[in-house]
């Protein structure tokens, strides 16, 4: 791996976890649930994103494995809230 690919992928991290407190913060101050639930689905995205970029760092397929799990299990996470929010129930 190249030392300006390295010093990319290094600097992706470093903006993805800047990203994650601020969807953190937004998670714990959001003044409306619908704030909260965008707060959350930005906060799997890009920790789907930091397991990509970790795994293309250590060039390991366990982190994309793990990175597909969380983008599943994010969706469907984001869909059941969306869903209780607009009706007050999840499953009818």
């Amino acid at each position: 791996m190249t030392p300006l690919l390295l010093w990319a992928l290094k600097f992706a991290l470093l903006l993805l976890a800047i990203a994650m407190l601020s969807a953190v913060a937004r998670l714990l101050v959001g003044p409306t649930a619908q704030d909260r639930v965008m707060a959350l689905d930005c906060l799997y995205v890009n920790g789907m994103l930091m397991m990509l970029v970790l795994g293309i760092v250590y060039a390991s397929n366990v982190y994309f494995e793990a990175a597909m799990l969380v983008a599943l299990f994010g969706f469907v996470a984001s869909t059941a809230l969306a869903k209780f929010l607009l009706r007050g129930e999840v499953i009818e």
